[in-house]
């Protein structure tokens, strides 16, 4: 049996990700930040078997079965399987682990999915070594983003798009794409992520997407992450700090609001997360501080900063915030991508 294993971080949208169109396209691009503690390592073994039509597959979550994921990992392979023809002449064992809570709002799904999109893609390189690597890549988020549309952003690193954008000449519905020409200080940017609730969400990221569809503010919504993309490119060249804060957080209210007005409406954020974006608010002016908080699709908010002031913001965080989240947090920062282990 063969085996194969990719550490694959999660990302936090910038620019978000909220409605989707046909077969998980997304109904605007996206950009995000590609984490690095914050990963998914999973290892895909397989070894032959009579090809007999059926792909044969067993699945297990820090070594055990969960029966759970079962149905998001079937709707996968039923989206993919045509892209790998040779997996029905394979047994196949796949186990995964996070290096934090999934299904709470910190795009598990995103690291997961894009970690076993590398799998499978290295696996096709080593069956039938046809892919380059820039058609390794292509082809990974493109797979990835048939299990979730954010994933096709974590195939990638450290300031990646996804979505087709007149301001990204590469862009492409089908797959993400890296950012260039991004100031260095954006680079190592430093993201602590505040678990206010690490139980999973009342309402999933897919769930979420489908109720967008009679969002009155859906279209505008659309229109606003296409000119904050633009916007935010430009603050990400400049190394435009006060312009990056004003719409990283403009599109984590906007993304919040539309779950607010869907119909039928829901509410993913807790009075915690309320009184931790009220604080950084309240303090950052006074300590002068280029904090600016964002959230994913939950209740957990994510607190970017240059890593120049990071010793002065966990003692912020130290001091003000770790009563709203029991002291439960963990500290990242931007990273490369995804690393192949064996």
């Amino acid at each position: 049996m063969q085996s194969i294993t990719w550490k694959c971080p999660s990302n936090i949208a910038l620019i978000k990700y909220w409605g989707k169109k046909g077969n998980q396209y997304p109904a605007n691009p996206s950009l995000s930040f590609t984490l690095t503690n914050c990963h998914t390592i999973t290892t895909l073994s397989f070894e032959p078997k009579e090809d007999d039509g059926t792909l044969l597959l067993s699945f297990s979550y820090d070594g055990a079965p969960m029966p759970t994921f079962e149905p998001k990992l079937e709707q996968f392979f039923n989206n993919t399987e045509h892209l790998f023809p040779f997996l029905t002449k394979y047994l196949i064992e796949i186990n995964t682990t996070n290096t934090f809570p999934h299904s709470s709002g910190i795009a598990s799904s995103a690291s997961g999915m894009a970690a076993l999109a590398l799998c499978l893609c290295s696996m096709e390189m080593k069956i039938e070594k046809t892919l380059s690597t820039e058609d390794f890549f292509k082809k990974a988020s493109n797979v990835a983003r048939l299990g979730s549309g954010s994933a096709s952003r974590s195939t990638l690193g450290p300031v990646v798009m996804w979505g087709k954008s007149d301001s990204f000449e590469e862009s492409s519905d089908d797959y993400a794409i890296k950012v260039s020409n991004v100031h260095p200080i954006f680079n190592s940017y430093c993201d602590t992520i505040l678990l206010v609730d690490q139980d999973k969400k009342e309402v999933s990221s897919s769930d979420g997407h489908a109720l967008l569809k009679n969002n009155p503010f859906a279209q505008i919504r659309f229109q606003e992450a296409k000119a904050n993309l633009e916007l935010l490119n430009k603050a990400l060249k400049e190394g435009n700090l006060i312009g990056f804060n004003n719409i990283v957080e403009q599109e984590a209210m906007m993304l919040h609001a539309m779950m607010m007005t869907s119909k039928p409406y829901f509410l993913l954020i807790k009075p915690n997360t309320l009184a931790i974006i009220q604080k950084v608010w309240e303090m950052r002016s006074i300590l002068n501080l280029h904090m600016t908080i964002t959230l994913d699709a939950g209740a957990n908010v994510h607190l970017l900063y240059p890593e120049n002031e990071k010793a002065r913001v966990i003692a912020f965080i130290n001091k003000e915030l770790v009563q709203f989240c029991n002291s439960n947090f963990i500290h990242d920062h931007v990273g490369l991508g995804p690393i192949e282990m064996n």
